[in-house]
């Protein structure tokens, strides 16, 4: 039998790695169906977990829904709106997950160093976690002219054009940790869970507004353009139920599920958010939308939390 029967390298599991990805999410899927049934009726974090994930999804529809009437968004106010995007995931990152993860890891008996360890560890998860992500899904960002040079082949180029299905990948790795974050804090009953949800729900209704104004300026259809970007969240629900389900039968995972949906955050931030709001030259609008969700959410943290 010939060596290349069997090929290898790096090439063949970098095209295996998105059917591995799949075949992990079917089953995850799987298993959270059987466990939401089975729990339901007992676990009040899961039912508010759904509650608060759908709550995200209606609030990015919500904003996606204006496109149907607006014809442009000025640059600036799009990339102040992005960065008050940001603003808000950074607060939430560090009061609502950051700070709590570091009260559950000590009590359950860390102290000093090793809760900080601990929280670090799981901070590192969720970052390696998104970055594994970024590496598997092909994805791209929008230019003004809404072109990208990144290209995509195949069966997939049937369904969306390329530039789009690689924006919307874009979208959904965005809105994975916020999904995740939503979960972790309504599943385990954390205080100040609500309060982190709107807060979420709150920065969800301009980023809808971008993404479908996005897609429009792409050249998509207005209609094709709000409808995908009122699908965009649907994710968010979908990883909320997931991480209150981890938590919730595992209580000793709590510290470890906050500070992996904290490093999930930071990545999303990090590599996303804020790059994307400073791609187009408006890095002082930016900057001020990110100090004003930064202040926002803290003031909802600590004031309502």
């Amino acid at each position: 039998m010939h060596d290349d029967a069997f090929p290898r390298g790096p090439s063949t599991l970098r095209r295996a790695t998105p059917f591995l990805l799949a075949l992990v999410a079917v089953l995850l899927a799987g298993w959270a169906v059987q466990a939401v049934l089975v729990r339901w009726d007992e676990d009040a974090g899961l039912r508010q977990a759904l509650r608060d994930g759908l709550m995200c999804a209606a609030a990015t529809a919500l904003g996606a829904l204006p496109v149907l009437g607006i014809r442009r968004l000025p640059q600036r106010l799009a990339d102040g709106l992005m960065g008050f995007g940001a603003g808000v995931m950074l607060a939430a990152t560090a009061f609502s997950l950051i700070v709590p993860g570091l009260d559950a890891a000590r009590d359950q008996g860390f102290a000093g160093i090793g809760a900080g360890a601990v929280i670090s560890a799981g901070i590192v998860l969720g970052v390696g976690m998104m970055l594994l992500m970024d590496r598997a899904v092909p994805h791209a960002h929008l230019d003004q002219q809404g072109r990208t040079t990144r290209q995509v082949s195949g069966r997939l180029a049937q369904w969306l054009p390329p530039q789009v299905m690689l924006f919307v990948f874009a979208i959904t790795l965005h809105n994975i940790p916020e999904g995740m974050a939503v979960g972790v804090a309504s599943g385990s009953g954390m205080q100040g869970a609500d309060t982190f949800s709107l807060a979420i729900a709150l920065q969800d209704i301009p980023e809808g507004l971008v993404i479908a104004l996005s897609l429009a300026t792409a050249g998509v259809h207005r209609g094709r353009a709000v409808l995908i970007g009122m699908l965009s969240g649907l994710v968010e629900p979908v990883g909320a139920v997931l991480a209150a389900l981890a938590v919730s039968a595992f209580s000793t995972l709590l510290p470890w599920g906050l500070a992996f949906a904290a490093g999930a955050m930071l990545f999303a931030v990090s590599h996303e958010v804020i790059p994307e709001s400073h791609r187009n030259g408006h890095e002082t609008w930016a900057t001020v939308g990110l100090t004003l969700g930064f202040c926002l959410m803290m003031v909802m943290d600590t004031g309502l939390g």
